[in-house]
């Protein structure tokens, strides 16, 4: 064989092993930022579509999002909903059913306030992971025991916990939107 010809099958050979090397070191990088903005949401994620379908998903609710007008809440709407919320949680004493209720509405329309928009609620849940993803599963949790409730299967301290989930959530959303994620909420669950 030709000695040029050897040379460049070797160069080919190597161009194509640092393509590679740089896709799968991309490919790392990506899926990296997105365990650490998402945390828990991507660990869901993985469990629910694999690895490689996670990290695809997640961009795909990161670029929905996007185009979505996401706005912080005035200052007056702000104290609206915090004294909204005092009333739906010193509802709870004498009727946690209700209350457990209204905190799921009022969670609604602050986000509706915020600017998502209302669709199903998994569609909300994907939604709020992206700028929220630190309380969505506290979002899922309080849902769940909703739905739950609704069958008569909660018992007063799973609606508690609705509570307590809802208002994790609630305090998010009510802080004003940020250029970058914010990764230092708390989680309740």
């Amino acid at each position: 064989m030709d000695p040029r010809m050897e040379t460049a099958i070797v160069i080919g050979v190597a161009v194509i092993a640092v393509l590679i090397i740089a896709w799968l070191l991309m490919r790392k990088q990506r899926t990296t930022k997105l365990r650490h903005h998402f945390g828990p949401e991507y660990d869901r994620a993985v469990q629910e579509v694999g690895t490689a379908r996670a990290d695809a998903m997640l961009l795909e609710r990161e670029k929905r999002v996007e185009k979505f007008s996401i706005r912080g809440l005035a200052p007056d709407e702000r104290e609206r909903f915090i004294t909204d919320w005092r009333a739906v949680q010193s509802r709870f004493v004498d009727d946690p059913e209700g209350a457990v209720s209204a905190a799921d509405l009022l969670v609604d329309k602050v986000m509706q306030a915020r600017g998502y928009p209302m669709s199903d609620f998994e569609q909300r849940a994907a939604d709020i992971s992206v700028g929220h993803p630190h309380v969505v599963a506290n979002y899922r949790a309080a849902h769940q025991i909703a739905l739950r409730h609704r069958e008569r299967q909660a018992t007063t301290e799973d609606l508690r916990q609705a509570m307590i989930y809802y208002r994790s959530l609630f305090d998010d959303l009510l802080e004003a939107p940020t250029a970058t994620p914010v990764t230092h909420k708390r989680e309740v669950a």
